[in-house]
């Protein structure tokens, strides 16, 4: 729930938007390529397992305290409703570890969805990240959207974020969004903001003490600046 309320989707296709491959920065130990699948809570919930997943994923980086405002209060635990509810507000796009014979190009269209991707792998080992899209406004300005991604720790440290990141500007504009808000990226996660920066977005504002983030020292809390971060999408072939 937004400080608007429940923000809408006006402007969702009507069908599935085509999964695709994009090719990883090579580099020993990491896969070639993802596939990025077009999910909703419906499909999602389809897939034994994926959900609940996904919801101890998002639930242990609300615990960490470090990348998203929402706040685990001790003895309240985060349900699995609240997550679908938050997470699976419109569209989701997942991102597979690929196997086999790389892409010729980012974006290429693969055929299949997630199960034939996933090849019976369990979802630790095959789900790189995933990312919502939702609209950041409502109504009159539902056209700008808003994303919040998710690489499970186990996945870290392996470039998938930036893979993710690409393909949101991809999957946003076909998802019928003009531009893009990030409302809050905390000063301190400054591999974000340049990851942002170098795909051309840009600062809009800086909000003082946007965040009561826990130190990555586990030392205690500290209010930290956060940018507000825009880019208009280039319109795109539907």
């Amino acid at each position: 729930m937004s400080a608007y309320g429940a923000v809408i989707s006006r402007n969702r296709p009507a069908a599935p938007l085509a999964s695709t491959a994009w090719l990883c920065k090579p580099r020993a130990s990491v896969p070639t390529h993802l596939t990025l699948h077009h999910l909703t809570l419906a499909s999602a919930s389809m897939l034994p397992g994926l959900v609940p997943y996904l919801h101890r994923c998002f639930a242990d980086e609300l615990e960490r305290g470090a990348t998203y405002p929402q706040e685990i209060l001790p003895g309240e635990p985060y349900t699995q409703a609240q997550f679908e509810t938050y997470y699976f507000a419109a569209d989701v796009i997942v991102g597979i570890v690929g196997l086999g014979d790389a892409p010729d190009s980012d974006g290429a269209a693969v055929q299949g969805g997630v199960e034939e991707a996933r090849q019976g792998r369990g979802w630790e080992e095959c789900v790189a990240g995933v990312y919502y899209v939702k609209p950041n406004y409502p109504g009159r300005s539902s056209h700008i959207c808003n994303a919040g991604f998710l690489i499970p720790l186990a996945q870290r440290a392996k470039g998938f974020g930036s893979v993710l990141a690409k393909s949101y500007l991809h999957y946003a504009p076909r998802l019928g969004y003009e531009a893009s808000v990030f409302n809050l990226v905390y000063v301190n996660n400054i591999a974000s903001v340049r990851m942002w920066e170098s795909l051309g977005f840009t600062k809009a504002g800086l909000i003082p003490r946007a965040g009561r983030l826990k130190k990555a020292d586990g030392s205690g809390e500290e209010y930290v600046d956060a940018w507000v971060i825009y880019k208009q999408f280039e319109t795109v072939q539907q």
